[in-house]
């Protein structure tokens, strides 16, 4: 029987329900403890002129002040988010202008409190506005995309519609949010000299990435740093890369060598530094004929950016072929402000421009006075828009026909706010997703023959609570046609062959990849019955199926939402997802990822919202009491089925990315819902009760 495809348990799972799996903050490491907290700029914009360090340094425990004057010396500034303590520039309020080391958390961050600074205050812009003075058209935004595409014209088109078919012409946007997973940014740190090596016990979504980004700075080789994470709580994207606390602790361990450095950021710094789904307004131009055949799609995007570093979400990228349209235009610009830099978040620029999208579709779907699924089925395109590649498979049609049938799709309410329930208007709503395929290359695997029909399968891939142990275990299995109890994973350590990011929903496409590569040389040189000590490392080949094919994964997202009549208060007591997203490795754990990524829509749709004080550029709303998440009470029935497919054209194993789609389009579903219970139409998420007040009805 094949290990892919079947449902089990997770193995790290009795480790973690223990409490026995170690996280970044719980290594004991090779020397003595020390705590680290940092000192943080009160001002958006300006330059410190001065730190007086004597009553933090006189405190009982205290080891260390550094600040911009006495910190180690980085070897690398050019990349302003890491030049930590390297110069007395202020770019935003927050940003770590020193640090404190103390034999305990609690002595390090009274100790910081202590430090009296002295700033020459300039004045700053933390305001995002699509008019910005500032805009402009980046080089690239994220994933590499190009900012701009064209196709066709889209003015006569527009036009054309104008006169005998049908208009959309909207703006929509969407908060900052910031990344929240339960194990916050933690990293334990080790400086040996004499090797010389620094270890880096840190929770991240890519050991070989810290290693090989940090090693410049830091002003050594890749291979003098070790960067070590079996296990991560979570990282939502904000950990596919290091920030600042990363070099803070590289600082704090240098200067005190010998010494195991821990510093897990705050939940309110979790709101500062290490990255966040920056703010986006999204203008939406759709032309259809009468009969609701699109004729032109336009997206203009506009992202908030950081003048430490630019960071741009792809908004736009996906309407580039997510629907058929002759004519077309996408556009990206970024408005750099003094705040931190913007980074990646769950489905980064796919979340926030399927929202638009989407929500763009029902409105033209309304103005046809056609049902919304029939308006996407009608322009579903039988080639990538874009390329004109053949898609390895594109299966929305089946998602949307599938997931009507399961949900009930013929009860909607084709009049909106005409449905009640007693106090409460019932809407359904529908949006569609997609999700590029993506395989990153580079990563390598190593197999060794361990003997009695054992294999040990090394490979520096991460775990970041999606199930890695439990699918890549699986991956090796059949590719080594042994059954899963046979293998011994090693992951989690960029002493291991290198391995991409667990990011982009690429993470067991691009290290399944490898392990298939690693096992098809293994057993065309030993066979089945190799001797033990047999070994065979080899990295993950072109895959030149997709030089041919377009690969995307696709969904549909169904929501039931309930709506106060007289207060507004909204409910979403179902929602469905229907995935194409080819081989499922483990049902259990995609399963999991899925409704995973559909809370997180349900979150944007409804909760999520960081609040910047423009006055003084901070976050105001930086703990899990004024930021609000789902409780179980919001996620009642949430449901995720998949069509069963195999995909050979997207990798060896026939697997498609599944991580981020479901985030994807859901809080669109959401929005749609809404109009469809309430008649309101809402554009800024998240959408708040008070925004529906308007719209319930007056009782007699």
């Amino acid at each position: 029987m094949s290990a892919m495809g079947t449902s089990v348990p997770r193995l790290d799972g009795p480790a973690k329900v223990t409490g026995t799996a170690p996280y970044a903050f719980e290594h004991t490491g090779p020397g003595e403890t020390v705590h680290l907290h940092p000192i943080t700029a009160t001002i958006a914009r300006g330059t410190v002129t001065a730190m007086d360090t004597a009553a933090a340094e006189a405190e009982p425990g205290v080891l260390a002040v550094l600040t911009p004057w006495n910190a180690p010396r980085l070897a690398d500034t050019s990349e302003r988010e890491y030049a930590i303590c390297q110069d007395a520039e202020v770019l935003y309020r927050g940003q770590p202008i020193g640090l404190v080391l103390a034999e305990t958390a609690e002595v390090a961050r009274w100790a910081q409190s202590l430090v009296r600074v002295a700033y020459d205050q300039a004045p700053h812009d933390v305001a995002f506005r699509p008019d910005h003075a500032d805009a402009y058209e980046p080089e690239v935004v994220n994933g590499g995309y190009g900012p701009t595409s064209a196709t066709g014209e889209m003015g006569p088109a527009l036009a054309q519609a104008g006169v005998d078919g049908h208009v959309v012409d909207h703006s929509y946007s969407t908060p900052e949010e910031h990344n929240n997973p339960m194990e916050p940014h933690a990293v334990s740190a080790h400086w040996d000299p004499d090797e010389p090596l620094l270890t880096m016990y840190d929770s991240t979504q890519s050991p070989h990435g810290v290693a090989t980004t940090l090693a410049p700075v830091l002003g050594l080789e890749a291979g003098q740093i070790r960067v070590i994470a079996p296990h991560v709580g979570g990282g939502f994207g904000s950990k596919g890369a290091p920030h600042a606390h990363d070099v803070l602790a590289a600082l704090g361990a240098m200067h005190l060598p010998r010494r195991l450095i821990k510093y897990a950021v705050t939940r309110q710094q979790m709101f500062v530094f290490v990255g966040y789904r920056p703010r986006t307004v999204s203008r939406i131009r759709l032309a259809a004929d009468a009969d609701g055949h699109l004729t032109a799609i336009g997206h203009e995007a506009w992202s908030q950016s950081s003048r430490v570093k630019e960071f741009v979400e792809q908004s736009a990228v996906p309407s580039r072929s997510m629907y058929a349209a002759p004519n077309r235009r996408t556009t990206h610009r970024a408005v750099p402000l003094d705040v931190p830099a913007p980074y990646w978040m769950r489905a980064p620029g796919e979340a926030p421009g399927a929202f638009a999208a989407e929500v763009a579709m029902d409105e033209l779907a309304e103005t046809c006075g056609l049902d919304p699924i029939d308006l996407r089925v009608r322009n579903d395109p039988e080639t990538d828009p874009e390329s004109g590649k053949p898609w390895t498979s594109r299966r929305l049609v089946d998602c949307l026909r599938e997931g009507a049938q399961r949900f009930g799709w013929s009860r909607r309410p084709t009049t909106p706010a005409s449905r009640r329930d007693g106090c409460w208007l019932v809407g359904y709503g529908v949006a569609g997703a997609a999700y590029p395929h993506m395989v990153q290359p580079g990563s390598r695997a190593t197999i060794r023959a361990e003997g009695d029909g054992r294999y040990r399968v090394r490979v520096g891939a991460v775990d970041i609570g999606t199930g890695t142990w439990t699918a890549l275990t699986a991956v090796a299995a059949d590719a080594l046609g042994r059954p899963a109890e046979s293998i011994t994973l090693e992951i989690g350590d960029s002493a291991l062959p290198y391995a991409t990011v667990a990011g982009g929903s690429s993470g067991i496409s691009s290290w399944g990849s490898a392990i298939f590569a690693a096992a098809g040389r293994f057993r065309t040189r030993y066979g089945d019955d190799p001797p033990r000590g047999a070994e065979t490392t080899a990295a993950a080949g072109d895959y030149p199926e997709l030089e041919r094919y377009r690969a995307i994964s696709f969904g549909a997202h169904f929501v039931e939402v309930r709506v106060d009549a007289d207060t507004g208060e909204i409910r979403v007591p179902r929602m469905l997802g229907v995935f194409s997203i080819g081989r499922v490795v483990n049902p259990r754990t995609v399963r999991s990822q899925f409704i995973g990524g559909m809370t997180f829509g349900l979150s944007m749709a409804l909760h999520e919202q960081s609040v910047r004080d423009t006055r003084f550029g901070h976050v105001v709303t930086q703990n899990l009491a004024d930021y609000h998440v789902p409780t179980h009470a919001d996620a009642t029935d949430i449901d995720a089925v998949w069509l069963d497919e195999v995909d050979e054209h997207a990798t060896p194993m026939g697997t498609r990315g599944a991580g981020e789609i479901g985030n994807v389009g859901s809080a669109a579903a959401v929005a749609n819902a809404v109009y469809n219970a309430t008649g309101a139409r809402i554009r800024d998420l998240p959408v708040h009760a008070d925004a529906l007040l308007e719209h319930l009805p007056v009782d007699q």
